[in-house]
């Protein structure tokens, strides 16, 4: 098979001709760039800087020789827009705190603060407070809350969030249909829409980053109280990010036709390590309605595969999800509580393709010997594969401190 066929046939709850992989595919499969690095040292690849399409995470382009090279299957078509605001282009270089050189879009802009934070600034306007900041020996960024004094807010969620989600434009939709061309014609993986906009209420993006002048509740333990102090609140803005969302997936329709496989429609997490973070109930009543409906969406005028990215200890809203028209989920976390891969293959394995839980990069990954890698994965691919409805991957992001041997163990195993 192709790698196309291969991961359609896994979606389609069909056995392919061995269990597809994937590595930088989406934003929650990839890999942070020093890792990547030195991934590719390891495979004795071409010495070049990484490329970062990702900057709070410091994800890395993963290219068609390292693709080659551990047997991946998928592509992603990711935004031309970063969470700092930038595009990804105009390559310039940068050095992480640990001196492996990289390459940032143009409009990546920073500074080293007198505490050893080195501060990122929203659309590299350095005449503004910076919306994000690295420790001195970090791999990532995390966001600055930067929330206004709201003790004598109007709290009007149109005016708020008026900038958090916007329509393309001509030139978001041109790339677009570019890129997805060239990748279709130009390779054989299944090419995955990193889309997210049906995201209501992901958590990782409340504080906007990428804005300028973030107003309304950026705090995040605030938001969470805001589902019970100001609900209609909460009820309007994503009303309000729902019909951004059907706008966008039309303009997204017509740019990438049925090149691509799959669509990421939401990343916000609705579990942790030891259990939910809501109530089913509070899924029920805030974010379910408009999960239907853009998934319905998506079902009516695409044959793409809905993809639900929720980490930790999810279960409790699975059938939710099925109600709503998720087809995959994501990164199922097998560590959390109530995440038991059998389990979850045996209740939910034929109305759900699992994409993920191929190793744990908490604590095996990073931590364990390459045979232990081997060994876990080998195990869960032995579960999760059964039957078909299986794409591999870790369990998200391969962080940076992940040894380059224990990443190749992992890939090797897979199919071994």
């Amino acid at each position: 098979m192709t790698s196309r066929e291969r991961v359609l046939t896994a979606l389609a709850h069909k056995v392919p001709d061995r269990v597809p992989v994937d590595l930088g595919g989406c934003s929650a499969t990839g890999i942070q760039a020093t890792a990547l690095h030195r991934l590719r040292k390891t495979l004795g690849l071409e010495s070049h800087p990484v490329k970062v399409w990702e900057p709070m995470m410091m994800l890395g382009i993963v290219e068609e020789d390292v693709r080659r090279a551990i047997g991946c299957d998928v592509i992603g078509i990711n935004s031309p827009t970063t969470l700092l605001g930038y595009r990804t282009e105009n390559w310039k270089p940068w050095r992480l705190p640990d001196e492996t050189e990289v390459l940032m879009g143009g409009g990546f802009t920073c500074r080293k603060g007198a505490d050893g934070y080195i501060y990122a600034y929203p659309k590299g306007n350095t005449s503004i407070p910076p919306s994000a900041r690295m420790p001195a020996d970090g791999f990532y960024f995390d966001s600055i809350i930067r929330q206004e004094d709201l003790s004598q807010h109007r709290f009007d969620a149109r005016v708020d969030y008026a900038d958090h989600l916007t329509v393309f434009n001509e030139e978001d939709c041109r790339y677009y249909e570019q890129v997805s061309k060239k990748l279709y014609e130009e390779t054989d993986c299944a090419l995955f829409g990193n889309f997210w906009q049906g995201g209501v209420g992901d958590i990782f993006l409340i504080p906007g980053p990428w804005l300028e002048k973030p107003k309304g509740i950026r705090d995040l333990q605030e938001w969470y109280i805001a589902f019970l102090d100001h609900p209609e609140y909460i009820k309007e803005f994503f009303q309000m990010q729902t019909e951004i969302c059907l706008k966008n997936l039309e303009l997204y329709r017509q740019a990438v036709g049925d090149r691509i496989v799959t669509i990421a429609v939401s990343g916000t997490d609705f579990g942790g390590q030891r259990g939910p973070i809501i109530s089913v109930d509070c899924y029920r009543e805030f974010f379910k309605p408009h999960h239907k409906r853009i998934n319905d969406w998506v079902h009516e005028h695409t044959g793409w595969k809905v993809f639900f990215h929720t980490c930790g200890s999810s279960e409790a809203f699975f059938e939710d999800f099925i109600e709503v028209g998720v087809d995959i989920i994501n990164p199922v976390q097998f560590a959390a509580a109530e995440m038991n891969l059998g389990a979850l293959k045996k209740k939910y394995g034929n109305r759900l393709v699992f994409w993920g839980g191929g190793v744990d990069p908490q604590k095996t990954l990073p931590f364990g010997s390459p045979q232990q890698v081997r060994e876990e994965t080998k195990n869960n691919v032995k579960i999760m594969a059964d039957g078909g409805g299986y794409v591999c991957a870790t369990v998200h992001n391969i962080q940076g401190n992940t040894p380059a041997e224990n990443i190749i163990a992992f890939f090797r195993a897979v199919n071994a």
